[in-house]
């Protein structure tokens, strides 16, 4: 990577950094007005498929199935459109939405804080990981497990019995994969450092019980400390309406309704930035082997879900790699302006075709540890084998 950030920046031309609020402000408008649409499909449902002439036309068995149908019609859709709401507050969190300050805060606020994101708190963690990407004593999500992590020896892959070390039948990996996706990010949340059980590591020198909710965590400066407190004050507000409409309408309806899509949302968002930072071809590094333009080149772009990728998600996983060299350039310019960064960057830059949920399987699979040293390294699979090495000069 022989170029500093500032001629990268010069490849692209100067308005695709311009941010746009009342565009912004119609794509918010549309997700919510879908999510309305979809809410209002889904209070059909059960008095639909009740009617007496629908149930005796399908028989009892058939209308049973057909509402099941429905329903999972519903979480798929709504749980897409839910993650594209998310992602707008993503938007905000990096001040790319607007370019007012009081209205990217407040909009990321309220919406994340309705999808239980603790905004101030995850905005100032995810700042961080954006200046640290792949830097292994500074990154915040996805730092690679070491051999010493895993208690693997620093011996010849001849020399280790792999099937002892990564013995899980296809099953139990499936059940650890499916945990991941739904309980990642809340537990990464939750508790910050080393989430070893779910993939999704952080580092280990932070303190045990390191979490986005203390105003003294370590994440945290002291100067953060109100800021992580307002993020508190939006959790609670959202518990209280989720709390007081259960003992409403039901826990069932709030979990109908609310909870399977916000399940869903945690799926999407955790896959998408998964994919996006962890693959078997790309770099990882230590020390001074780091840079940023380094460590933004060291993700993908993924072809998400076809057209529903595209439209309900708003090209996160589309066209990411632009996103970490530029976060503040708004989402609606990242295919015109991945295109020049493309151009400029060559094979530096990195794209997968492959279908997400296979792309996920082998990746889950391949992606198990990195070498207790090195500066610049790359993901052994589970025979200790590594897709790249760096060669040496």
């Amino acid at each position: 990577m022989p170029w500093s950030l500032k001629e990268i920046r010069e490849a692209i031309p100067p308005e695709l950094f311009i941010r746009d609020t009342r565009r912004a402000m119609m794509y918010l408008m549309r997700d919510l007005l879908m999510a309305a649409v979809a809410w209002s499909f889904a209070l059909k449902i059960d008095p639909f498929f009740s009617n007496a002439h629908i149930r005796s036309a399908l028989t009892g068995l058939g209308a049973d199935l057909c509402r099941c149908c429905a329903w999972t019609v519903y979480w798929w859709f709504q749980g897409l459109i839910v993650t594209g709401i998310w992602v707008m507050g993503h938007e905000c969190g990096h001040g790319a939405f607007s370019d007012h300050r009081i209205i990217n805060d407040a909009i990321g606020f309220v919406v994340h804080s309705l999808l239980w994101t603790p905004y101030f708190s995850w905005k100032i963690s995810h700042h961080r990981h954006h200046c640290n990407h792949a830097s292994m004593e500074r990154d915040e999500v996805y730092v690679p497990k070491t051999r010493e992590d895993l208690g693997i020896p620093d011996l010849p892959s001849h020399e280790i019995d792999w099937n002892e070390v990564f013995g899980d039948t296809p099953i139990y990996t499936l059940l650890m994969l499916i945990r991941q996706q739904l309980l990642a990010f809340p537990a990464y949340l939750v508790s910050a450092p080393s989430l070893s059980a779910y993939n999704v590591s952080g580092q280990k020198s932070y303190p045990r019980w390191t979490n986005h909710f203390s105003p003294n965590s370590i994440l945290f400066t002291k100067e953060q400390r109100n800021a992580v407190i307002m993020s508190n004050l939006g959790m609670l507000a959202t518990l209280y309406i989720v709390a007081y409409a259960s003992f409403t309408y039901g826990f069932g309806t709030v979990l109908k309704f609310y909870g399977i899509p916000w399940l869903a949302l945690n799926h999407w968002f955790t896959m998408i930035t998964y994919l996006q930072h962890t693959d078997i071809h790309l770099p990882h590094y230590r020390g001074k082997a780091w840079n940023f333009q380094r460590g933004a080149a060291s993700t993908a772009d993924r072809s998400f879900l076809g057209w529903q990728g595209r439209f309900f998600l708003h090209d996160v996983a589309h066209y990411h790699v632009i996103h970490h060299f530029f976060p503040k350039m708004p989402f609606y310019h990242g295919a015109e302006a991945t295109r020049y960064l493309k151009k400029f960057i060559g094979d530096h830059y990195v794209h997968y075709d492959t279908p997400v949920f296979q792309a996920l399987w082998r990746t889950y699979n391949d992606c198990q540890f990195v070498d207790n040293n090195g500066d610049v390294f790359f993901y052994r699979n589970k025979k200790g084998n590594a897709a790249r090495s760096v060669k040496k000069d």
